[in-house]
């Protein structure tokens, strides 16, 4: 099994930047995340954007699409910001052949108490079983992507009628 991971930024890979308690987004914790939990399949990660999800753009999301679709791996690992992670999975469906899970963290894997970890972690495990398509693991559920919305006041996501 070989999974291609695409970092494109998101709460995930925040940290501080100032005394001002600002957050910027560095570079990703994937590979360590990955090297903690003794993985023992082949994967590469890809960063392709720096962004917090607010500031992905139309263009970043053909940008991830061109990538994915032209892209030699079957299984994608794509890490997100959770704001608009919905909208990006929308924008990656139809593409065949090819089984796609976004993830992220509504906290920064480097805190001590993080989701990230465990969305990681399910990412994985939902890419390997998951028919092909776009699918977004968060909050312990799989939801197929299309069907899907971040639910701000409850910082969860659930599923829609689509």
């Amino acid at each position: 099994m070989f999974i291609r991971f695409v970092t494109t930024g998101g709460t995930i890979d925040k940290i501080y930047f100032d005394d001002m308690s600002r957050y910027e987004v560095g570079d990703s914790l994937v590979t360590h995340i990955l090297g903690e939990g003794l993985v023992t399949f082949d994967y590469e990660l890809v960063p392709l954007f720096r962004k917090d999800s607010l500031e992905m753009t139309d263009e970043d999301r053909l940008a991830l699409r061109r990538y994915v679709e032209a892209d030699s791996a079957g299984h994608f690992v794509v890490t997100h910001g959770t704001d608009t992670m919905a909208e990006t999975a929308a924008a990656l469906l139809g593409i065949p052949d090819k089984r796609i899970v976004l993830t992220g963290a509504l906290s920064p894997a480097r805190f001590k108490s993080t989701d990230a970890v465990f969305n990681v972690g399910m990412a994985v495990a939902a890419v390997q079983v998951v028919e092909p398509g776009v699918y977004i693991a968060m909050n312990g559920h799989v939801f197929p992507g299309g069907k899907v919305r971040k639910n701000r006041e409850r910082n969860r996501f659930e599923a829609t009628g689509g």
